[in-house]
């Protein structure tokens, strides 16, 4: 009980916490609707799962005692917030958003996109290791490791997925995209901070 409470309780406080998944939902949620957002959050949940695989079977440990290899994690994941950034800082056009029909998108690339952001984010990875090597114990069932990792995902998924409804309300929207110039600068902004702070933690251990 006492370990399930503690990957609840780590899981939670991680999965709240502002960063490129936040940021990245929220774009595509007022930018494209609800549907993108959810379909984005989707992706995020996948995402876990894949950090989750390789902790358990074994890749975690590599990546935990292998500065080299996690290195190669970092930059990967500076480098797609960078040029994610620097898309929407620069981004020129001007969305004209019919609110009583969501622009359509593709489901996919939404899904890939929140894939992405999640599974090249080394502060999932760090959660993701720091939880099954210090909270979940060797003797702790497969099973029930595997049903930590969909607690993991699913809490992603609920979380982004009220991120997307809310930032895809048709009042909210309407209100966003008439300031679309300044939001898209102060999210490209922070996907861009947040990449070239990764880069720069990096060169700097």
């Amino acid at each position: 009980m006492v370990e399930l409470i503690a990957v609840a309780l780590i899981t939670i406080l991680a999965t709240i916490s502002p960063g490129p998944d936040f940021a990245m939902v929220t774009r595509n949620s007022y930018l494209h609707g609800r549907s993108a957002g959810l379909f984005a959050a989707l992706g995020i949940a996948f995402g876990v799962q894949l950090h989750v695989f390789y902790t358990m079977f074994g890749i975690g440990f590599i990546i935990a005692n292998s500065p080299s290899l996690f290195t190669v994690i970092k930059m990967a994941g500076a480098l797609y917030l960078m040029v994610i950034g620097w898309k929407t800082f620069t981004n020129k056009s001007k969305l004209v958003i019919d609110l009583h029909a969501e622009k359509s998108v593709s489901s996919f690339n939404m899904i890939g996109h929140g894939f992405l952001t999640n599974a090249l984010n080394p502060k999932t990875t760090l959660f993701v290791i720091s939880t099954y090597t210090q909270v979940v114990q060797p003797a702790t069932p497969l099973t029930i490791q595997f049903g930590y990792g969909l607690f993991m995902s699913a809490t992603h998924f609920f979380w982004f997925a009220l991120v997307a409804v809310f930032f895809s309300q048709h009042a909210l929207r309407s209100r966003m995209v008439s300031h679309q110039g300044v939001i898209d600068k102060v999210i490209g902004a922070i996907l861009l901070g947040l990449g070239v702070a990764l880069a720069f933690a990096n060169m700097t251990h």
